[in-house]
């Protein structure tokens, strides 16, 4: 009897001991909120919104995208910090994240000590851009002519302190040529000047330009990663194409408030990784001019820190004013 008791009384403490065990690895039983600090629309937005939907099914929980944006990514990053670190509340970094670090005053959030990074999404470069019918038909003639005749040529890009506007400066800075920087307030405005010959050059993303590259309006001169980009074969790299060392590789990465319990970005981790490798994302993602890119979350943590020193050295260089 006594035996019979015992086992009894084992059997009930192992259950109970297993509940928060089990309870863990329910993780998640409920929907995710990821944070992205843009508008519906946007290439951030839609990337996280094609990775979302597959991520919904690898964790089968609803993975909600919530829009939040705001200069420097501030009101997403903030909104990310109000609840508790227990992984059900995400947001998008990206390159953009760590170049408002050292451009922007005050801040209101460090990134690197209230947010534990997850994992990247994808990697993406930009395009240097000139008209269909420029004379220059490579980034090696229009280099040349550019040192032939310092001052005659300009390239266009959106605001100052904007990825593209910085990859202008450090492209100019790299290739010692004299060339002005015009500013315009959007792409599309850039591109418009572009095509009327007001600028000879345009650094944006794949997707402004795709359309108009298909009609022959726009051409491709190099791309700006430290490799092709697999949509564009055919298109040399700006280090290939006469600036060695240049690389300008831009990201979007999934963080967590820090606190976040190590089990839970392993899981998401994982999941996020395993949607990736998902051909039909993949695909969608490439069309975007997106490299599909999951990693560790040391990997995306370590990229973070780096541009955040090599932006402000390139804003430092520009005499870029903080916001």
């Amino acid at each position: 009897m006594l035996t019979r008791r015992m086992l009894i009384a084992a059997a009930a403490a192992a259950a109970t001991g297993a509940a928060p065990l089990r309870a863990q690895a329910r993780y998640p039983d409920k929907p995710i909120r990821l944070i992205v600090p843009f508008g519906p629309g946007g290439l951030a937005d839609i990337t996280s919104r094609v990775v979302g939907d597959r991520l919904s099914q690898v964790l089968g929980q609803r993975i909600v995208i919530v829009n939040q944006p705001g200069a420097g990514g501030v009101a997403a990053a903030q909104t990310a910090l109000t609840g508790p670190a227990d992984g059900y509340t995400l947001v998008l970094f990206t390159n953009g994240t760590a170049i408002s670090v050292p451009l922007v005053k005050e801040l209101g959030y460090d990134p690197l000590t209230q947010f534990a990074p997850v994992s990247s999404l994808g990697f993406f470069d930009f395009l240097i851009l000139t008209s269909g019918d420029h004379p220059h038909k490579t980034l090696g003639d229009l280099l040349a002519a550019a040192k032939a005749r310092p001052g005659a040529l300009n390239i266009g890009t959106i605001n100052v302190g904007s990825s593209q506007n910085l990859s202008a400066n450090l492209f100019r800075s790299m290739a010692n040529v004299s060339m002005e920087i015009v500013p315009f307030r959007t792409t599309p405005d850039a591109i418009t000047a572009l095509l009327r010959k007001d600028v000879d050059l345009v650094i944006d993303g794949y997707v402004a330009a795709k359309a108009l590259m298909q009609e022959g309006k726009l051409r491709a001169l190099a791309t700006s990663g430290p490799r092709r980009f697999a949509g564009l074969p055919d298109v040399p790299t700006v280090a290939e194409s006469g600036v060695p060392g240049f690389d300008v590789t831009s990201w979007n990465a999934v963080f967590a408030p820090a606190g976040t319990p190590a089990e839970v970005v392993r899981v998401l981790n994982e999941a996020i990784v395993s949607s990736l490798g998902d051909a039909g994302v993949r695909q969608r993602l490439l069309d975007l001019g997106i490299e599909p890119g999951g990693g560790t979350p040391a990997a995306i943590g370590e990229r973070l820190k780096t541009d955040i020193a090599r932006w402000g050295e390139v804003i430092r260089r520009a005499g870029i004013q903080q916001q």
